[in-house]
């Protein structure tokens, strides 16, 4: 049945009406991202060490993180591209699934003591990070501009639940896959796996309609030159000052940039932990507390972004980073509280950029080409996050983590000059 469209908009005959269309599906992003943030948890939290278990070697402890995010670049191409052609639902649920077989590939190489297949297997695990970050697009296809950056932000929370759960069950199932004849360190796969499975289930059985193919409906009903609403908004202002093609650059430096720094300490923070005498349990805390910090104030953040305009949170981020950095580096080894606040201004700064970089980014597509724009920008955000993760080992191991955690700290204040120079 046709309802009546929202203002601004214009519902042709038998397109449904966005706007209970809506809160629909971000009811059913949100329960699919409570489970994905558990999936992602495990190779954060153990994907390190793990590796170096099996390598006796803090130099390519970086690699594991550095694969997935490599994994997840490509991951980022194929769920683009798929949403692009058949929507947003078979492309979600197609990554979930393949960060489902990349944690039993992970489990497997961990039974056989394999690091070759430990680190194919941790590619295509890199599928479920990209897809969990692809889902936040879905939940901003359907919104008025003056909301996009909450409707990101609805999507974003969601992960915290799990994600701030999953890190926290390191010990739990470590001992359940000890039980079961797994090394206990690959224990949070055996939850990923079935997370990012049960993830994907959720998506192809309710997200319906699919919300980038109504998307695209509703633009192609719209008479031409019809704006989507929030008129006279602070990013309604943005996109006006930006244009479209203008938008793309700014929204991905952002969240490369953001992305770079993040996975670099990030990554390097449980083997800093590890070798100065902290459990497994200790650095699962701050990792838990630290991806809290990255999902937790989207709401806000959100609000933040369509109150104030996309360019004054960006800034923000970087500044935030360089906090978070100077901290990391300036904390003592054996303060786990110093080192978890560290790591919460980490997330925080992240979760600053992407949601930004997001909205500028959706602000710069129209619907038609919407999803193909968004993977490749996500590409080069996976791009940089493999960077920082393969960086990360080796700065470490060569200068110590105080200098990798300044060094990042400084590279994010180069979102400084780049937004002031484009608002000029």
């Amino acid at each position: 049945m046709t309802t009546s469209a929202p203002a601004g908009t214009t519902a042709g005959p038998g397109i449904p009406d966005p706007a209970p269309a809506q809160r629909r599906i971000l009811r059913v992003l949100v329960a699919s991202q409570v489970l994905s943030g558990a999936g992602l948890a495990a190779g954060v939290t153990v994907g390190a060490l793990l590796a170096q278990d099996m390598l006796g070697s803090t130099t390519l402890a970086g690699l594991p993180s550095a694969l997935f995010t490599a994994g997840s670049a490509l991951a980022a191409v194929t769920v683009g591209r798929i949403s692009q052609a058949r929507g947003r639902r078979p492309g979600l649920a197609t990554g979930y699934l393949a960060g489902a077989l990349g944690s039993a590939g992970v489990i497997t190489a961990a039974v056989l003591g394999s690091p070759v297949l430990l680190f194919a297997a941790l590619f295509v695990y890199g599928a479920g990070t990209a897809t969990n970050l692809q889902a936040r697009y879905a939940g901003a296809d359907l919104s008025a501009p003056d909301r996009r950056g909450r409707a990101v932000s609805t999507v974003l929370v969601a992960t915290t639940l799990g994600g701030v759960v999953g890190p926290n069950l390191a010990s739990p199932t470590g001992t359940l896959a000890e039980a079961l004849g797994i090394p206990r360190l690959a224990g949070l796969f055996l939850l990923s796996g079935t997370a990012y499975a049960l993830a994907a289930l959720v998506l192809a059985l309710w997200l319906r309609p699919d919300p980038l193919l109504l998307a695209r409906a509703h633009a192609a009903a719209r008479p031409t030159g019809t704006p989507d609403g929030g008129s006279g908004t602070p990013q309604a202002r943005d996109e006006a000052a930006y244009g479209a093609r203008g938008g793309v650059v700014p929204g991905a430096l952002v969240m490369v940039l953001t992305q770079l720094v993040m996975v670099a300490i990030m990554t390097m923070t449980p083997v800093h932990m590890h070798d100065h005498g902290h459990s497994t349990a200790a650095s699962g805390l701050v990792i838990g507390i630290h991806i809290g910090a990255m999902y937790l104030p989207s709401p806000l953040t959100g609000w933040l972004v369509d109150r104030y305009g996309r360019m004054r949170i960006a800034a923000a981020s970087g500044v935030t980073l360089l906090a978070a950095g100077a901290l990391a580096a300036a904390a003592p080894a054996d303060s786990v509280v110093l080192l978890a606040l560290a790591l919460a201004l980490l997330g925080l700064g992240w979760n600053l950029g992407l949601v930004s970089g997001t909205a500028i980014i959706t602000d710069a597509v129209p619907p038609a080409t919407r999803a193909k724009t968004q993977g490749l920008v996500d590409v080069a955000v996976a791009i940089a996050g493999a960077t920082g993760g393969m960086a990360s080992g080796a700065v470490v191991a060569a200068a110590g983590f105080p200098v990798l955690a300044l060094a990042g700290g400084a590279l994010a204040l180069a979102l400084l000059p780049a937004v002031a120079a484009h608002r000029r």
